[in-house]
């Protein structure tokens, strides 16, 4: 009996020490630019499925600080009178985005009977800027593990599609590197995925959808506070996206202070390589028990909001731009 289970032991080393240079290997091929982040993203799907995760416990934080690490070292390939530009632009967009999708899911949540607060969840996350905006209202309305990890399955699996799907309709549609810009902004939920596909499309819809995502991530504040309202969640704490301020501080030296022109572009090669990373570890999170546990009707209403957004996103940008 001992025998056996000294070997199971030993059979589970070897398979976590496989799983690790496993990761390392695609870490590697990130660090030297060896392949794209949707690249990166796919692989992390399929080798988590594969071999699976030895690094589970650490996986989500490496997410949230390589993602603000990475926005914020883009900053410095960023001009700040073309952010504003870009800001102005996309603002009442952005608006109007937000808050009809936040209707359109309260209703989509309703019709399909899903539960209030996923419901609530995959709204927000659809509308300001995924994952972020999850992790910011999930303690507002006291949602549950279960109900949190539905809602960011329902982003990821979108978010997955999305890096693949919208540079190609893009290039069909023949949209110029502005117009892509602000779409992604508009219609990709989460910021690593908007930067990724954007990153994929050009340096000019790069800044464009990195500055107005950003700028829709700020939403999360007044958006933290109606949802305290509605759902009368007292003492709640909003979490305040902080690195956006850091995004900012990064942009404005890149653009007066001339000095940093000699460090600028090797920071934002970092921070390009730690996009790709990021995206190869959120692949790393799309296992077969967490596609599972998303449920049909939760899918379905971020698969509608989706649509909504993007169709939306890119009617008003082509006919109404």
């Amino acid at each position: 009996m001992k025998t056996k289970e000294h070997t199971a032991s030993q059979l589970f080393e070897v398979n976590r020490y496989l799983q690790q240079a496993i990761f390392a290997a695609v870490i590697f091929l990130c660090l030297f630019s060896i392949i794209s982040p949707p690249i990166a993203l796919l692989f992390g799907v399929v080798i988590v499925n594969i071999f699976g995760n030895p690094f589970v416990e650490f996986n989500n934080k490496a997410i949230t600080f390589l993602l603000q690490f990475s926005v914020i070292g883009l900053g410095f390939g960023m001009n700040a009178s073309s952010a504003i530009s870009a800001g102005k632009e996309g603002f009442l967009l952005t608006i109007f985005s937000i808050f009809s999708t936040l209707i359109l899911g309260t209703f989509l949540g309703k019709w399909l009977k899903t539960d209030k607060k996923t419901s609530h969840l995959i709204s927000c996350g659809t509308a300001i800027c995924g994952g972020s905006a999850i992790a910011a209202i999930s303690p507002v309305i006291k949602s549950n593990e279960n109900e949190t990890s539905i809602a960011l399955g329902v982003i990821f699996i979108l978010n997955s599609i999305a890096l693949f799907v919208f540079p190609f309709i893009g290039h069909q549609l023949d949209l110029s590197q502005k117009d892509f810009g602000l779409w992604c902004a508009i219609a990709i939920h989460d910021t690593s995925s908007v930067v990724g596909a954007a990153n994929k499309y050009g340096a000019e819809a790069l800044q464009i959808a990195t500055t107005v995502k950003l700028a829709r991530a700020l939403w999360i504040i007044p958006i933290s506070i109606l949802t305290a309202a509605i759902f009368k969640s007292k003492n709640s704490k909003i979490k305040i996206p902080y690195f956006i301020g850091l995004f900012i501080v990064a942009m404005l030296l890149n653009s007066y202070v001339p000095a940093t022109a000699v460090i600028a572009p090797y920071i934002v090669n970092i921070a390009k390589i730690g996009l790709t990373i990021t995206l190869f570890l959120i692949g790393a999170t799309l296992n077969v028990k967490t596609l599972k546990s998303v449920g049909v009707k939760p899918l379905l209403q971020g698969v509608f909001l989706w649509i909504f957004i993007a169709v939306l996103g890119l009617v008003s940008i082509l006919y109404l731009g």
